[in-house]
């Protein structure tokens, strides 16, 4: 902390409360009191709302108030008398205020140059609920809550392994967000975790207020609109991502926790992918393939068709465009832009609505307004169909991030399209794919396995196998022990 000077904690413990006090003056939530242990004065530092009070009276001052006499030396206060369970002591006078500010409960005792810290965290908390972000049709119904602790026992709970390791961090120069760093010892990729670490520990700002801080801070292309770093609202992802090998960093105050590295490929994928028969499945990552691609050549399509290329489509069907656009007072890109600039101010106003007026505004926005723009002859009724075709084809996608990015890449595609009609959209299709090529997340190919093929890998990615094929951890991945299932 850089407003302390002193960090050395003192023998008396008066002299400390005294330093404190004046650390952290003006501040009616700090809570300072003093007592006697014996023959030694003592006092407790905490904050009212965040640290458990009964916890404090019953099992420390009380123990140490009625049951201190005959103590001839300090250490036999924490050996005889104190009887919580999760306590330990620091040297330095910022760790222990660093704890005390998370809601844990400092202690100081005459003659002891060391500060005890009592777990006392407890303050309000959402329940473990359905995660609303990826909802699935058959799976685990509890999602990530505010609170790193109970993040972390949701994912050990499905994860009953001695090796599984979790690595505590504080990120943030003034805000100290803990961070928890996960993976399975002996199956994660050490490249990664090393990389990982390094990156963390280079993090150097004053506050992390969720998850997406850190995510922002340590990707790898920071321009590029494709998401690098997986986030989830669900321990079971996150589960499954540590058995191939990779790491999850669960950030206290954030429900979303996020994993590396990640792929394109993983990012179309659902837990329901795995909850249901393979035939299913399969056919299901089959049609969002497809539905990515409609959603992302439908307007640059149209674009360039009635813009340029009108002698490819069937006469019957060149007048139906045409009659269709009779009366249209703008060209067919400007037509698709103001469309599309409608769906992203309405799917804005649906996700920042309350849910019950959102739903109803979506279905009104979009019928109303569609038809009032058709009428108006503001845009042609084909024009509105293929808007409503890419925001159900977009939808599909299950992560809202890799939608967005698609989103983006649309818009450079439509204008594209009305320079140079097809040329353009072949020409931003060849941009998009060696971007795609070159990136990498945290030293795998994002692409992976498509661009690092191996059989076993593309059991799981165009399909999805039956679980009794899936015998081996993804091999780009590059993990310890490489067999899952024997």
């Amino acid at each position: 902390m850089k407003e302390m000077i002193d960090d050395e904690i003192q023998l008396e413990a008066e002299k400390n409360i005294e330093y404190l006090k004046e650390l952290l003056k003006d501040n009616s939530d700090v809570i300072f009191r003093t007592f006697n242990v014996g023959d030694w004065k003592a006092a407790i530092v905490y904050i009212d709302g965040m640290a458990d009070k009964l916890l404090l009276d019953h099992y420390v001052l009380e123990p140490l108030m009625l049951c201190s006499k005959g103590i001839e030396k300090t250490k036999q206060i924490k050996d005889n008398i104190l009887s919580v369970t999760d306590m330990h002591e620091v040297k330095k006078l910022s760790e222990g205020v660093n704890a005390a500010l998370s809601g844990d409960t400092l202690m100081f005792i005459d003659e002891l140059n060391c500060a005890y810290v009592i777990a006392t965290r407890f303050w309000p908390v959402r329940g473990v609920g359905d995660p609303s972000g990826e909802t699935v049709i058959r799976g685990a119904r509890d999602g990530f809550t505010e609170t790193v602790r109970f993040n972390t026992a949701l994912i050990r709970r499905r994860i009953r392994d001695t090796r599984l390791r979790i690595k505590p961090k504080a990120i943030g120069a003034r805000s100290k967000t803990d961070v928890a760093i996960m993976y399975i010892d002996d199956i994660v990729n050490k490249e990664v975790l090393e990389e990982l670490n390094r990156r963390v520990d280079k993090i150097n700002i004053d506050a992390v207020f969720d998850s997406a801080y850190i995510e922002q801070l340590i990707e790898d292309n920071k321009y590029s609109p494709f998401p690098q770093i997986q986030s989830t609202e669900r321990p079971d992802v996150v589960a499954a991502a540590l058995y191939e090998g990779r790491v999850a960093l669960v950030v206290d105050n954030s429900p979303f926790v996020i994993i590396v590295p990640t792929t394109l490929p993983s990012l179309f994928q659902s837990p329901d992918d795995y909850y249901q028969r393979w035939m299913h499945s399969s056919m299901v990552r089959f049609i969002r393939m497809i539905s990515i691609f409609i959603s992302l050549m439908a307007p640059a399509f149209y674009v360039a068709i009635t813009s340029f290329h009108t002698d490819i489509i069937p006469t019957k069907l060149a007048y139906a465009i045409a009659a269709s656009r009779e009366g249209v007072p703008f060209p067919a890109f400007v037509e698709a832009i103001i469309m599309e600039l409608f769906l992203a101010l309405l799917m804005e106003a649906v996700v920042r609505l309350p849910k019950p007026i959102g739903a109803t505004i979506g279905i009104v926005g979009g019928l109303i307004i569609g038809q009032s723009a058709v009428s108006a002859g503001i845009a042609s009724p084909i024009m509105i169909i293929i808007v409503a075709i890419t925001a159900i084809t977009t939808f599909v996608t299950p992560n809202y991030e890799v939608t967005a990015a698609f989103r983006f890449v649309r818009i450079l595609l439509i204008i594209a399209s009305a320079i140079v009609g097809f040329y353009g959209i072949v020409m931003g299709l060849i941009i998009l794919l060696i971007h795609l090529v070159r990136m990498k997340s945290f030293g795998i190919p994002y692409l992976a396995p498509a661009v690092d093929t191996s059989i076993a890998d593309l059991k799981d990615m165009y399909i999805r196998s039956p679980i009794s094929k899936l015998k081996e951890r993804p091999k780009y991945m590059k993990t310890g022990d490489k067999i899952r299932q024997k």
